[in-house]
């Protein structure tokens, strides 16, 4: 049986993964949870799943939570203490990573550290501290097992093969919501607009990203380190029916990709059991009733973010960090409806425009230039106030 916890328990990725749990009980057992707010539904899993220890966002949660167990209360943690708690107890061997955003990476690096396989889910890890998190991880002798659909459809077709042999990797993108809508009319898209992902359930921020194509971007630049692959060997391409996944090209020109339904269980499912596949009553796909799949390439002047994630990894060095820690702080303001849709990208160029890079070789040095781009983007955002 293999022991897990679970970083972001209460966001889709997490329910996503006790949904597998609940479905594989022989198979797993949770050891510890850690959410942010969501003490309502941390409750209904700690009630059915019964952790030795959970983490919650703040101090003054911990005593609602207790309010609400009753006589049943595990140990109780708050804020990144907590979460490297949680991803550091003796008896877990898995950490499912699936904080969004920086806030994971602290957390999931002492999960490596601690010698404990991550599912990750946290692509901001590898995008803000690629190399040490790999580092860690090759040092520790651990896997980071790929949670996102694309990485683990890469993940798959590679199993088995010579990666001598490997030309490039081939990561597809649903283009969004906004795939055919006009540049010039992005100033007016609204957060519910932006929030109506047309093939995936995810959260308000990856949805957002998704929209934006940044997500895309953060997911090339996570490549790059779980595969050890150079820039120019990712290849981005617009697959509106997210039916295949990913592929990976040799260099006698075969393709392998990797095809499902887009559900983030099936992924999941094969992180938690790896090398194993485990059986699921999920819909098969059905490529008859599909008739056809179409590709085309990326419209980089259009979605701006996706060059701006490419330009940083080529750039290297602490640009990736720029990057996210801006993307997250536009993010956040266009979900108070503070600046408009088309202001994400501007946001974030003109903070890595002021970013002079350097080799951040520390987890603090990481955390100093993730604060500074933060300050930086929020007074960029300013200019870009709704009126």
């Amino acid at each position: 049986m293999r022991v897990i916890s679970i970083l972001g328990s209460t966001g889709s990725i997490g329910t996503s993964t006790l949904d597998v749990v609940r479905n594989n009980p022989e198979k797993f057992k949770v050891a510890g949870l850690a959410c942010g707010s969501n003490l309502d539904l941390l409750v209904q899993q700690i009630q059915e799943f019964k952790p030795q220890y959970v983490s919650v966002g703040k101090e003054e949660d911990i005593a609602k939570l207790q309010a609400q167990l009753g006589k049943s209360v595990p140990e109780i943690g708050w804020g990144m203490q907590g979460n490297i708690t949680v991803a550091t107890l003796p008896q877990v061997d898995m950490v499912i990573s699936a904080i969004v955003g920086a806030a994971g990476l602290e957390p999931t690096l002492s999960a490596l550290k601690a010698k404990k396989a991550v599912g990750l889910a946290n692509k901001e890890t590898l995008v803000v501290a690629g190399s040490l998190m790999t580092q860690m991880a090759k040092k520790q002798q651990v896997t980071l097992f790929p949670i996102d659909s694309e990485h683990s459809a890469i993940f798959q077709c590679l199993v088995g093969q010579n990666r001598d042999e490997l030309r490039k990797i081939i990561i597809t993108a649903s283009g969004g919501p906004f795939l055919n809508k006009p540049r010039d009319e992005f100033s007016s898209i609204t957060v519910e607009q932006a929030l109506k992902h047309p093939n995936w359930s995810m959260g308000a921020k990856i949805t957002i990203d998704s929209a934006t194509l940044m997500n895309k971007g953060l997911e090339v630049i996570e490549a790059k380190w779980l595969f050890d692959l150079e820039p120019e060997e990712i290849e981005v391409v617009i697959h509106p029916q997210s039916i295949i996944h990913s592929m990976i090209e040799f260099h006698d020109g075969s393709i392998l990709a990797q095809l499902g339904i887009p559900d983030m269980r099936v992924p999941i499912a094969y992180a938690l059991s790896f090398p194993e596949r485990l059986p699921n009553s999920l819909p098969s796909l059905s490529l008859t009733e599909l008739g056809s799949l179409t590709f085309f390439p990326p419209d980089y002047e259009k979605f701006d973010c996706l060059k701006l994630a490419r330009q940083s990894l080529s750039k290297g060095g602490s640009y990736t960090a720029v990057l996210n820690a801006a993307n997250e702080v536009a993010v956040k303001r266009f979900l108070e409806k503070k600046i408009g849709f088309s202001a994400i990208p501007y946001v974030v160029e003109a903070t890595l425009e002021k970013h002079q890079s350097c080799e951040p070789a520390s987890v603090d040095e990481i955390l100093a230039i993730d604060q500074w781009a933060r300050f930086e983007a929020e007074r960029v955002t300013k200019h870009y106030v709704l009126n």
